[in-house]
Parts: structure tokens; C-alpha cells; sequence
């Protein structure tokens, strides 16, 4: 039982709030934030060979592909901060995907559970087309539920702040019907091996924190009492 790790898997359309979830998950149970997309961003900004390869991609709302993804994904978790488990936002996003990180480990090694974060689609459009980001210290903003004081730059570095094009209205849309279908599949397949649990996500982040913390909280019980 000792050499148990447990990996949370924030599951739920773009928007949804799983990096923020994840955040505050990171800090409560002293694992690692995982977010494939923060990565891949960070590789493009910096124009390395894997932003070069994964631009085209997400600029049209289309996933990157696995062979891309899954190099990242085991490279991360092979890290010594992941010895407890880790939390993965934006991965796995197809069933493949799935397999492939529950290949890394030994049979009974890792423990996952999954959480499905629900939100309407019109709720989804307002987050991410009115979404901020400044480019300088990555803090986000949205033009009428968290708005920058400064105007149009960072409250915090004053650098102007931009609109990523994936937050785009018409890729937006064109990333909603790529999340519903190739990665709610996943949903049947977590589901099946009794891992799947679901949350509202219309409310506020605390609340929604909460609910997320008790079936992680739930899972890990279940655990160790060998069900």
C-alpha cells in the first residue's frame, strides 16, 4: 500500500474550469498540477520543435496528437514530485491516451480517480470568449467577471493583455464538438471500471473545489479499505 499513488483526472469541456480546480487541488493534497495544454502553450511561445509541431493544431481547435502528448505526459510523471500521484488537467483525451498512462504503471501501482466537471454550453462560450491572459505572468482575466483594473494590461505587470485565439468564439464552438467527439467516450470507459464521478460546475470555484475534494476524499477512503 505504501508505494500507492493516486492520479485525479479533471474530466469536462474547455472552460470548465479544470486548470483552477487543479490548482487548488495541487495545493490541498501536495501533488503536482499536471496541464498538458499550459506545456504544449509554453513549447509554442518558445518555438521549440514540439510548439512548431503542435501550433497548427490548436489554433484550429483540433487535438494534438498522441504520439505529441503522450511524450510529455511520461516525461512528467516520472518526475520525483509525482512519488504521491499527480493530478492531470486536459489528459488523457481519448482512450488511447488512457491506456497509455495506465501502461506506465504496474498492475495495482496506480489508483485513479476521475472527476467530471458539468457545465452548459452558453456558460462555456461567456468564460472563454470574454478570457484574458497576459502574456508576461500568465495571470488570467475576464472582461466582465474579473476585468483588469488597468484596462486593457495586467494588473500585476502592465503588460498588454491578449486574447488567445483557441478562446475565440467560432474555435471555441469548433472545440466543443471536438471534446464531445473524440474524448467523451472516456466517459463510458472510466465509467465502466467504476472510477467516474461527476460534479456541477455552474457554481463558484469554492464550491465547486468542495465538491471535488469530497469524492477525491471519498475515493481515497474507498482505497484504503481494499474496495
Amino acid at each position: 500500500m505504501k508505494d500507492m499513488k493516486t492520479a485525479v483526472i479533471l474530466f469536462g469541456p474547455p472552460g470548465a474550469g479544470k486548470g483552477t480546480q487543479a490548482r487548488r487541488l495541487s495545493s490541498e493534497l501536495n501533488c503536482p498540477a499536471i496541464s498538458t495544454g499550459d506545456i504544449l502553450r509554453e513549447a509554442v511561445a518558445a518555438g521549440t520543435d514540439l510548439g512548431k509541431t503542435a501550433r497548427g493544431y490548436m489554433e484550429s481547435g483540433s487535438l494534438v496528437p498522441d504520439s505529441v502528448v503522450d511524450g510529455i505526459v511520461k516525461e512528467r510523471i516520472a518526475r520525483a514530485d509525482c512519488s504521491l500521484g499527480f493530478i492531470l488537467d486536459g489528459y488523457p483525451r481519448t482512450i488511447p491516451q488512457a491506456e497509455f498512462v495506465e501502461g506506465l504503471f504496474a498492475p495495482g501501482e496506480l489508483h485513479t480517480v476521475v472527476v467530471s466537471i458539468l457545465v452548459r454550453d452558453e456558460v462555456l462560450l461567456d468564460r472563454l470568449s470574454g478570457r484574458r491572459v497576459c502574456p508576461g505572468c500568465r495571470k488570467m482575466f475576464h472582461l466582465r467577471n474579473s476585468p483588469s483594473r488597468a484596462g486593457e494590461q495586467c494588473d500585476e505587470c502592465g503588460t498588454r493583455l491578449i486574447q488567445r485565439r483557441d478562446d475565440q468564439e467560432a474555435v471555441v464552438r469548433e472545440r466543443l464538438q471536438v471534446y464531445r467527439r473524440e474524448t467523451e467516450p472516456l466517459i463510458e470507459y472510466y465509467r465502466s471500471r467504476k472510477v467516474y464521478f461527476e460534479v456541477e460546475g455552474d457554481g463558484s470555484a469554492a464550491g465547486i473545489f468542495e465538491s471535488i475534494l469530497g469524492v477525491v476524499r471519498a475515493r481515497r477512503g474507498t482505497m484504503a479499505g481494499g474496495g
